[in-house]
């Protein structure tokens, strides 16, 4: 089967999956097309992982290509609330290999400060998730005792509720 492009070009397309009209179905990148199934408007927001950025830096540090000040940078307010109302994990500290790393997470959106709303508790995630208005989590790893910190990852919150079609 071939088509024509508007400056005249010609295309080739495969005949596989061409209706009876000679068109090709309407091809969807959504997230329920790639995983099979139907998803609520709260389900199909993203996430963004910053694992190979960590990796990375991890890596120029222990070439030596980064010292230690360079990473282990983390503002004080970060560390304590790491110390704090962090969540704790069982994964060590990839700089000082003393501690085990922290996560603070972090939500920024409407009607909040602009420095955001340090999270304390998963009730607290739980609650901004409901909520109507669309805001966004910043998870940081901290480790309290060297003050590394990084970006793990970044994801939306809430937002209107799906409407059945």
């Amino acid at each position: 089967m071939t088509g024509r492009l508007s400056e005249g070009f010609t295309v080739l397309t495969p005949t596989h999956g061409v209706s009876d009209t000679g068109t090709l179905p309407a091809v969807s990148f959504r997230p329920e097309a790639i995983r099979g199934g139907r998803s609520t408007a709260r389900e199909s927001r993203g996430q963004v992982d910053y694992r190979l950025a960590r990796n990375a830096i991890i890596s120029e540090f222990r070439k030596g290509r980064l010292g230690r000040p360079d990473v282990c940078d983390a503002h004080p307010e970060l560390v304590r609330a790491a110390r704090q109302v962090g969540h704790r994990t069982t994964e060590e500290c990839p700089i000082c290999e003393q501690a085990d790393v922290v996560l603070v997470s972090y939500v920024f959106g409407p009607r909040l400060p602009a420095h955001g709303r340090c999270i304390t508790s998963r009730k607290e995630l739980a609650t901004f998730a409901r909520k109507a208005t669309v805001n966004t989590c910043y998870v940081v790893e901290v480790c309290p005792e060297c003050s590394w910190n990084h970006l793990a990852r970044i994801f939306t919150l809430g937002g209107p509720p799906a409407t059945s079609s």
